[in-house]
């Protein structure tokens, strides 16, 4: 019993202390936007990581396509709105991200008049695969 009585007391200054260090000022801690379980990564031996940026004009719209891997799409500035064939529109804004599926037909807009857009998109694919495949 006096066992017990002290791994309780050392477990309760140790659960009591942590949150302090945690604090400590300086300390850099990645904060997490986005944790989502996806298919369709590259399976190869290599990947090739891409991190792009884009701009939209309020109005503008991508291509209508498809991505042979999920793209990852981070907004610095604006509303992305992604209309995915078959599925209700997505919005993400500043500070939000979101993974586009490969595979399925979309176009990303800006709806705002007055606001531009920017993203940060990330890609990682086969080596020299293109980064989307335009729909005719």
């Amino acid at each position: 019993m006096n066992k017990l009585l002290t791994l309780g007391l050392v477990l309760t200054v140790l659960v009591t202390n942590v949150p302090s260090v945690a604090q400590e000022a300086g300390l850099a801690r990645p904060q997490l936007l986005l944790r989502e379980t996806v298919q369709g990564m590259p399976k190869g031996e290599r990947q090739e990581v891409r991190v792009l940026t884009a701009s939209l004009k309020p109005g503008d719209k991508t291509v209508f396509h498809t991505h042979r891997f999920p793209v990852t799409v981070y907004v610095l500035e604006g509303a992305f709105t992604l209309e995915m064939e078959g599925r209700e529109p997505i919005t993400v804004t500043v500070g939000q991200a979101m993974v586009e599926p490969p595979h399925v037909k979309m176009t990303g807009y800006n709806r705002s008049n007055t606001e531009p857009l920017r993203v940060v998109i990330f890609y990682t694919s086969d080596p020299d695969t293109p980064f989307l495949d335009p729909i005719q």
